[in-house]
């Protein structure tokens, strides 16, 4: 549990009034190793009004768009605004913050850079570090959110305060964005916005990416074919290792079709966190580590390539003996920590201990540093932001949730948001308010079949799932291929090209136009209106496969002395053709 931390006493009088004002959230001194302007910008702690807990605060730090946008008087402007949301649980949004979508780009070397892509060029954005105890967060002992429901009655808390410090954003048109586990408090805190009778802000739109929406099935178990057809590296190009996987597939249940239009919920997706499974100390990993730390686990190994092929032949033989039709009897149908362990033990460079999650294409060991810590714990840094006395900013905490109920397996006392998607889709479309989603086709935690069977397991516009597959293309603003667009019914998907986990860090450029254009914006490439009229922006049947094919280069080595490794192109041929002809079971396809 988070020990007690008590605000500043210059900023704890001025958030304990009744009168909140910017004047005290400016930030105006100079920041270490920042040597280039930035937009004026406000920071500081902010209460979430939860009765007898006057020390449970939510902390921001917000950028203005042009001088005087965020003070503005009230009704004075409609000028969109933006939050932004880090997910975990337990992470600071000021990651996102210092290596995403934020004017401070922090490097290698610790150093602050200018981020050319940033947010704030767009619209005035606010970073939050909640629930209550994250980042500079902070909480009384033993108050920690019980539930989601009051991490979104604590934000609830917050949005009014905040609204009395800059009036203007009451009724500016709201983005409510974020990524990862955001995928879970965004629709919470949706849902809570909509359900309090006076809400302090008007909310026009939320946009989850790479969200962890659904239950474990939906990304660590369905999406497993699809991760090896887009990325045949992590098991070597080596189809009798793909039919294995592909028997397992089976086996668990994960092989049916998503059809276009739907033609009813999809089918019972067996769980092996929460029910019989041969591999009880997977699941005690799984809950005991949380979402990131079940896939992050990458076996330290050095071994000669002789031994390594010695290895993966011992492999093969232990399948050759097992009867058919039999299930691993360690994994189960944890398939995805399957993948991850084979590639770790057997797959060139990934068996040299730098299998990445979050982006399959990087096998760095060590990754490119992008640490923060130093930065924001520096006591210039929180003297000019205002933070919070004798607290030490983390990445990530333990959130250490007071609710009772069983948990999901990221250790959350609540259901995950897919049970209630349904209900959500309909107040947003009652209150005019868009949904987006997207993914990186690089992702390994959160690959995009899980998201589109989530769309086609909700109902939007009354009608459940997309009516058509989506294979629009979009480009960014040098015409370059991007990803994948769909529009149907107020709900808009899009599958990045060449990003993994975090999108607007992968693909800086594709994401600030994709804000731009799809989520502040009504660019209606991808829009369909009927399922028998062409999209906006035309079809390509190529893009309308399972499969949008991934980088033939990962890069491995350190951070700072990356290589890159191809396969043969007789290697990739012989894949290619192999693949051609492979039943993935879970192919796309037209009701």
């Amino acid at each position: 549990m988070l020990p007690s931390l008590l605000l500043p006493l210059s900023l704890f009088a001025a958030v304990s009034c009744t009168t909140l004002h910017w004047k005290d959230y400016l930030v105006t001194n100079p920041l270490p190793n920042v040597t280039y302007p930035l937009p004026r910008n406000f920071a500081g702690s902010v209460p979430v009004n939860r009765d007898s807990h006057p020390n449970n605060t939510l902390f921001f730090w917000a950028f203005e768009n042009t001088p005087g946008s965020l003070t503005a008087p009230q009704n004075s402007s409609q000028e969109p605004w933006i939050i932004w949301l880090k997910g975990g649980p337990g992470s600071s949004s000021f990651i996102g913050l210092m290596t995403e979508n934020g004017p401070l780009r922090v490097t290698g070397d610790y150093s602050i850079v200018d981020n050319p892509y940033s947010w704030d060029k767009l619209a005035d954005i606010v970073y939050v570090d909640q629930p209550v105890g994250v980042g500079y967060s902070t909480s009384d002992p033993g108050a920690n959110a019980a539930d989601e429901n009051q991490v979104g009655e604590d934000f609830i808390g917050f949005l009014s305060n905040l609204v009395n410090i800059f009036p203007s954003l009451a009724t500016r048109p709201l983005y409510l964005t974020g990524e990862s586990y955001a995928g879970v408090y965004i629709p919470y805190i949706t849902k809570a916005i909509f359900s309090t009778p006076h809400t302090p802000v008007k909310l026009k739109k939320i946009a989850i990416g790479d969200g962890a929406i659904g239950e474990y099935p939906t990304s660590g178990g369905i999406t497993v074919l699809d991760i090896i057809a887009t990325y045949p590296q992590l098991i070597g190009y080596d189809a009798e290792v793909f039919e294995y996987f592909q028997t397992q597939y089976q086996l668990c249940g994960y092989d049916f079709e998503l059809t276009y239009p739907p033609t009813g919920p999809l089918p019972y997706l067996f769980d092996p966190i929460y029910e019989a499974s041969p591999s009880d100390n997977l699941r005690r990993r799984s809950l005991d580590s949380g979402w990131s730390a079940i896939f992050s686990r990458s076996r330290e190994v050095s071994i000669s390539k002789r031994e390594q092929e010695e290895r993966r032949s011992a492999w093969k033989r232990d399948l050759s003996g097992r009867p058919n039709g039999t299930l691993d009897p360690y994994y189960g149908c944890f398939l995805l920590i399957e993948l991850q362990d084979y590639a770790s033990n057997y797959s060139f460079p990934f068996d040299l201990g730098g299998l990445n999650p979050y982006d399959v294409t990087s096998a760095l060991h060590p990754p490119v540093p992008a640490d923060a810590s130093i930065f924001l714990n520096d006591p210039r840094t929180r003297a000019a932001i205002h933070a919070p006395s004798g607290k030490t900013w983390k990445k990530s905490v333990d959130l250490n949730w007071t609710g009772t109920a069983t948990p999901n397996f990221q250790g959350d006392p609540s259901p995950l948001p897919i049970t209630f998607l349904s209900e959500l889709a309909a107040n947003a479309s009652k209150h005019d308010v868009g949904i987006v989603l997207y993914v990186g086709n690089d992702d390994l935690l959160v690959a995009h079949r899980g998201i589109e069977a989530v769309i086609q397991n909700f109902t939007f516009g009354g009608i459940q799932g997309f009516t058509r597959k989506p294979d629009t293309p979009f480009t960014d603003d040098h015409g370059r291929f991007s990803g994948i667009i769909h529009q149907e019914r107020n709900v808009t998907y899009a599958l990045f090209a060449n990003a993994g986990h975090y999108v607007p860090e992968s693909v800086p450029e594709a994401a600030f136009v994709f804000l731009r254009e799809f989520i502040l914006g009504s660019n209606l490439t991808g829009f369909v209106d009927s399922p028998t009229s062409p999209a906006v922006g035309g079809d390509d049947p190529e893009l309308a496969s399972n499969i949008l094919p991934g980088n033939s280069a990962i890069f491995y080595g350190s951070g700072t002395t990356a290589s890159s490794t191809v396969a043969p192109e007789a290697t990739i041929a012989g894949w290619n053709s192999f693949i051609a002809t492979a039943t993935l079971s879970a192919s796309a396809t037209s009701a």
